[in-house]
């Protein structure tokens, strides 16, 4: 598998295929060549521009929401994001069918580029999307006599947006464009605008969510005996200018549109972090000319064989996590919460941090100790994943200072303060660990498997794949297959394995720590210290941009560790 590929049978080393940039500012250069590079940082620099304005022009609306909502209101946003949305979808459709589909459009595709997970998770974010968008219609629909239409034109929008691009994205995210670069370059980076701007307003939206929290606490207290409310299921719907009494005609379908938003609210903001990373690089593949000198002939591939404890240590704590999170949303989902239930859950995160980062320290203690040099080769994807494993660690580590600050003012003695003081300090700790192991072991120069190693393990397979195998030779092959994987263990260098096994025990960890708060696990905004000590709308803000970041981290270091394991 080559670092680059090229879609015609010729080399595209082809001069006469190659279409150099132009650009007026540098018309006058000596040489082809010169003139090509100054055009593309002039094309980057315009595109980079554009995204600017548009980007500081939306944050001024969402802004002047936040602050003036006489003046500016919610559908005033959503009507200028739904603009920005069918501009992009213009854009995208083109690429597809008209500059994509150019003689020559794309002589190299960056094999680094729009790596299987990543897209994987634009399909898996964007599906949860769709669902959130299905949800606000209904919920909009329901309450019509009371929303305005653009309630339910945003979301339609945004249905239509999220299927295109992640169509898009799966499809060409692999793409060194080569022809109408600027307005390749110009397009891009509206799209990563729009895409900053739809996750800049999911962080400091919070109608929806205060609107939902007063109808549950209505209810609750329906269900504990108090006097229910005049108007059932009430909510305050802000159209315009004006505010109205909304009354729900249907509990039930209500509450499901309700509960169902909450759950995949993160998702929108994971889909629009994931898209924005995959379109950067894709921007800074445009006019991107790959030599084939520097393709390595092997890229080395996944095998699980040379690692025991890695895998046992970190199936373990997956399993033990799951049970932690079920009966976390047991609990957390009741009318009455067991503060029990949060010092299980912040225990077992204090003894899994500590050793999530004792192995990241011996693996860049071992890193340190290994004789490979680093690659110095010029990698838009390598240098991207290293930018946002600082930048989405950011997310994390600014609520856990949040945290340790309202809680150190408040009552750090108290037992469920202490638990999520040392769990906050525990995972600002274990982010930084991670993070210098990723991102050391990914620069670290490939280095194949060992010829002996590769050609014993071939010849098994040829071996297996050659004779069918009876019921009675079953028992014989299983045999044979375990002492090909204990040969294959026992001849890696104490180094490599050591790192293997570090890397894949910290892929199940960081699995698990994904899934617990993807999928509704929030202590940091239920166990309602933090909250009450910052106020609801600033310790929204807060948890709605450090979690989306934490979640995206958690998925970034897999693919990051991914590598680093396959490597050693």
């Amino acid at each position: 598998c080559h670092h680059c590929k090229s879609r015609p049978a010729s080399a595209p080393a082809d001069t006469s295929k190659i279409h150099y940039e132009k650009f007026w500012l540098y018309r006058h250069c000596s040489s082809v060549q010169q003139r090509d590079r100054q055009a593309q940082k002039a094309g980057q620099l315009f595109s980079g521009l554009l995204a600017v304005n548009v980007v500081f022009l939306g944050s001024a609306f969402i802004s002047s929401m936040i602050f003036n909502k006489v003046a500016i209101t919610l559908a005033d946003v959503w009507i200028l994001l739904s603009i920005l949305k069918v501009l992009c979808l213009f854009w995208i459709i083109y690429y597809l069918l008209g500059i994509s589909q150019q003689p020559h459009a794309v002589l190299y595709r960056d094999s680094h580029a729009g790596a299987i997970w990543i897209r994987g998770s634009v399909l898996l974010f964007g599906s949860c999307s769709i669902l959130l968008n299905v949800f606000q219609i209904g919920y909009s629909t329901i309450l019509i006599h009371c929303k305005s239409r653009v309630e339910i034109l945003f979301p339609s929008i945004g249905i239509l947006f999220i299927c295109t691009q992640a169509y898009f994205l799966w499809h060409h995210s692999k793409d060194c464009i080569q022809v109408q670069h600027n307005f390749t370059r110009c397009g891009l980076m509206l799209t990563i605008a729009t895409n900053l701007l739809l996750w800049l307003l999911a962080v400091t939206n919070d109608t929806l969510h205060m609107e939902i929290e007063s109808q549950l606490r209505e209810v609750e207290q329906r269900f504990a005996g108090k006097a229910p409310s005049s108007h059932p299921h009430w909510c305050w719907a802000d159209t315009g200018n004006e505010t109205t009494l909304c009354t729900c005609p249907n509990m039930t379908i209500c509450e499901v549109f309700q509960k169902g938003y909450i759950l995949l609210y993160p998702f929108n903001t994971e889909y629009c972090l994931v898209c924005c990373s995959v379109l950067y690089v894709m921007w800074k593949n445009v006019g991107r000319r790959i030599s084939h000198h520097h393709t390595p002939p092997t890229k080395p591939k996944f095998k699980l064989q040379g690692v025991v404890f890695g895998p046992l240590l970190g199936t373990s704590a997956v399993i033990i996590g799951a049970c932690v999170f079920m009966m976390y949303q047991i609990q957390a989902t009741s009318l009455v919460p067991s503060p029990q239930v949060l010092v299980i859950y912040y225990s077992y995160y204090i003894v899994l941090l500590p050793l999530m980062s004792v192995g990241a320290v011996i693996g860049t203690i071992i890193h340190a100790l290994e004789k490979k040099e680093l690659d110095t080769l010029k990698n838009p994807t390598r240098s991207l994943d290293v930018v946002l494993l600082m930048g989405a660690a950011l997310g994390q580590i600014g609520m856990s200072y949040f945290s340790i600050v309202a809680l150190v003012a408040t009552d750090p003695r108290d037992l469920l303060n202490s638990l999520a003081l040392s769990y906050s300090v525990l995972l600002i700790f274990q982010n930084i660990t991670q993070n210098v192991f990723v991102i050391d072991g990914l620069h670290r120069q490939r280095t194949p498997p060992g010829k002996e190693e590769d050609t014993k393990a071939e010849q098994n397979r040829e071996a297996y794949s050659q004779r069918r195998v009876s019921v009675l030779e079953l028992g014989q092959e299983i045999r044979k297959a375990s002492l090909s994987y204990i040969h294959v263990y026992s001849h890696l260098s104490w180094k490599r394995r050591v790192l293997r096994e570090i890397s894949f025990f910290l892929v199940l960890c960081n699995i698990i720590l994904w899934i617990m708060p993807t999928f509704g696990a929030h202590p940091l905004f239920e166990n309602g210290m933090e909250r009450s000590f910052y106020g609801y709308s600033t310790w929204f803000v807060i948890v709605n941009f450090g979690l989306p970041l934490g979640v995206f981290y958690r998925m970034h270091s897999v693919g990051g560790l991914l590598e680093v394991y396959v490597t050693a």
